[in-house]
């Protein structure tokens, strides 16, 4: 039945060999794509094994062992003819880490398409209106911690700008940084700039969302609503004021578009509003190079009063973008696929977050962002967290020069309807932002309220002072958030 014993190996082994053997066999019948031949060993396997296990003589151990061998190869072998061999898993290659980096080998980095704005000069506009908008802010504010999406306040006020007329659109644009341009310049901007934010990195989650709410039973015009329809993908929809649900409803849909961390922009809806135009922008987007959680330590954080606060520090060792001027230093850190990033301004010895602010302006900051080159180091970045709100129609508006809009005898708003005396009675904005070690989340909403008169080089970075933060889209430099930490 099998070659002739071997001297001092046992029946049972010379057995199991040859059984491999014949699986070996029926593998290479099967590889050539034919059913192997019934042999002399099919047809004894069974006898012969019984006939071994009653004539052995060793201990009741060692019959369990050969018994359970076989077991485990005959169960091997019970595979159907027509069935086709498991293949061997194949290694996969290990990356060659960067020194100080952590490899994560489940997540693939695709390149990212620079996008293309229509009117795309127009970003140095926007830039300057948000350090306008931050000196502003910070003048009227006595928190130590400033946060503000500049994208979010000009949506809003430019899906009202398409009801603007004469005088008042005119100071409208200048506040704005606009001048120059017409309504349709403007809205044909902000239409490419959303489509190309909200594809700009499939790796980040970004919403950039509108709506408009008018007074049921009011008549809008509707060059008005198509134009807002048509560039702001705006939800435009009549609601009763005087409902006990107008506020859950308008609340509502800023908490959906916010994840939940806007939920309240309006208090109280008045029966006497004619329209409320909101904006609300999402963003949430990890580190390319994620900080480790265990490498994050209690550390000290000093504030502008002079204070020392314990906060939990980051820490990261890693390659980064840097850049310096006479007042701070620049840190570059990406989420994602890279199309986004955080950029860090931490001011210099002797310098303050205010002296930044004061001297920053739209020329500087694209002078810095060009500057910005490579270097290895040390990030040493806490954890925040931070909510902020502004009533912007009080001073921090009408100090850029939007005024005429909020007067409700002089305000042309007469692009929204044929109703007296329209004006905005208040702009209110409202921010979120998180950092831990995953990346950042952030939210925005910003809600216009219109009324009517006549009807009811780097080797350690700590940023453990005061500084500022700008989150933005690279390859436009639109600036979507900008913000001033002064306490943890």
């Amino acid at each position: 039945m099998y070659p002739a014993k071997l001297a001092g190996v046992p029946d049972a082994l010379i057995f199991f060999c040859h059984l491999f053997f014949h699986q070996g066999k029926k593998r290479w019948w099967r590889d050539q794509g034919q059913s192997p031949p019934i042999d002399s060993l099919t047809l004894h396997i069974i006898p012969h094994t019984l006939c071994l296990i009653s004539n052995t003589h060793r201990s009741m151990k060692k019959l369990f062992l050969y018994a359970g061998l076989l077991t485990l190869l005959v169960a091997a072998g019970c595979k159907s003819d027509g069935d086709e061999p498991i293949p061997e898993p194949k290694p996969k290659p290990t990356p060659t880490p960067t020194p100080g980096t952590t490899v994560d080998t489940t997540r693939h980095i695709t390149p990212v398409v620079p996008v293309e704005l229509k009117k795309a000069e127009k970003v140095a506009r926007d830039n300057a209106f948000t350090f306008d908008l931050l000196r502003a802010v910070r003048k009227h504010s006595t928190d130590a911690n400033v946060f503000i999406s500049p994208l979010s306040v000009s949506m809003a006020l430019n899906m009202t700008l398409n009801g603007a007329a004469g005088a008042t659109a005119d100071e409208m644009r200048a506040a704005l940084r606009e001048s120059g341009y017409s309504t349709a310049d403007i809205n044909t901007y902000c239409q490419s700039l959303r489509e190309a934010l909200l594809k700009a990195d499939p790796k980040t989650t970004i919403g950039i969302a509108n709506a408009i709410w008018y007074r049921q039973g009011a008549t809008v015009k509707a060059p008005f609503i198509e134009a807002n329809r048509t560039s702001y993908d705006a939800e435009v929809q009549a609601l009763d004021f005087t409902s006990p649900t107008a506020t859950a409803t308008i609340n509502g849909w800023c908490a959906r578009k916010t994840n939940n961390k806007i939920k309240e922009i309006v208090k109280q809806v008045d029966p006497t509003t004619f329209m409320y135009l909101i904006n609300a922008v999402y963003f949430k987007g990890a580190w390319t190079t994620r900080f480790e959680k265990k490498n994050t330590r209690s550390a000290d954080f000093h504030r502008a009063d002079g204070s020392t606060q314990q906060v939990q520090m980051m820490n990261l060792k890693d390659t980064f973008r840097c850049a310096s001027s006479d007042v701070c230093d620049y840190l570059e850190m990406d989420y994602g696929n890279h199309a986004f990033s955080m950029v860090i301004m931490l001011p210099k010895d002797g310098k303050t977050t205010r002296d930044v602010i004061a001297t920053m302006d739209g020329k500087k900051w694209a002078k810095a962002m060009e500057s910005l080159a490579e270097a290895y180091g040390i990030v040493k970045l806490p954890r925040f967290k931070t909510e902020c709100e502004y009533p912007m129609h009080e001073h921090i508006l009408p100090d850029m020069g939007m005024k005429l809009p909020f007067n409700p005898e002089l305000a042309d708003l007469s692009g929204i309807a044929d109703v007296t005396g329209l004006y905005i009675s208040k702009v209110i904005h409202k921010t979120f932002v998180q950092v831990d070690e995953e990346g950042t989340e952030a939210a925005a909403v910003t809600s216009v309220d219109v009324m009517a008169t006549g009807e009811s080089p780097i080797q350690v970075f700590t940023v453990d002072r005061p500084f500022l933060f700008v989150i933005r889209e690279k390859s436009t430099g639109v600036i979507l958030f900008i913000g001033e930490i002064g306490e943890i």
